[in-house]
């Protein structure tokens, strides 16, 4: 929840410009605030950059002051949602049944999904940090067709790596993304579990962004605070 208006439109500008004429490793996917998605999309759309909504709502619609719908979203050419933020698990109290249900949604309205799973320190100091993520990965994402499935990213996100300033190590983060890619596997088959992306998602900047993303499972990075800063994340782009 960063940014205004004039804000958002000035560091999509930079960070449109930045990527002008490169050759790019990299999808940029940016997820503003809602009221912001429609205006980004209409001057920037261009630029190949792909705009999504930070959250959706489980219901098509109704009655739910506040809630913004899967429809809504579609009808103003919104890319993709993220679903399961560990601030929404943390804040909203969002638990996997109900993320389940978001992504189905979602889907259903023919929006890509982010879908973010992770564990607390509490959770992975007592040892059960792949026990937490797989029932996450389990329950959100095993009532899934195959078909479906290819139309999901899922982002680990270390909860406590968030905002703290501390990063998971390379070796950390990649042992985890290597389980999870096993877990698709699995469920849904080694081609699918190839083809899917697994972004990592805690604390990246530029200094780490290069030796994380050149780990086998990590895929791209799901960038929080670095994103606010045009140059930060330019570099961080470069480095996929």
């Amino acid at each position: 929840m960063f940014k205004t208006h004039t804000d958002a439109n000035q560091l999509v500008d930079a960070i449109a410009d930045g990527i002008k004429g490169v050759t790019l490793n990299a999808e940029v996917w940016i997820a503003p605030a809602y009221i912001f998605i429609e205006s980004l999309q209409t001057n920037f759309g261009f630029s190949g950059i792909k705009f999504g909504a930070q959250d959706v709502s489980r219901f098509a619609e109704g009655a739910y002051t506040g809630e913004v719908s899967a429809p809504m979203l579609k009808s103003i050419d919104t890319h993709f949602v993220i679903v399961g933020h560990s601030e929404r698990r943390q804040y909203h109290q969002e638990n996997d049944v109900l993320i389940a249900e978001k992504i189905t949604t979602a889907l259903n309205n023919k929006l890509q999904v982010v879908y973010c799973c992770g564990e607390t320190l509490e959770q992975r100091n007592s040892g059960n940090h792949f026990d937490v993520v797989k029932q996450q990965v389990a329950t959100a994402l095993f009532n899934l067709s195959s078909e479906q499935i290819t139309h999901l990213v899922i982002a680990y996100e270390p909860v406590w790596a968030i905002g703290t300033g501390v990063t998971a190590t390379s070796a950390q983060a990649q042992e985890m993304h290597a389980f999870i890619r096993n877990l698709i596997a699995e469920q849904f088959g080694n081609a699918h579990a190839a083809a899917i992306r697994i972004l990592y998602g805690g604390s990246v900047k530029p200094n780490n962004s290069v030796e994380l993303f050149s780990q086998p499972d990590i895929d791209g990075g799901l960038i929080g605070g670095a994103s606010l800063v045009a140059d930060d994340f330019l570099k961080i782009i470069q480095g996929v």
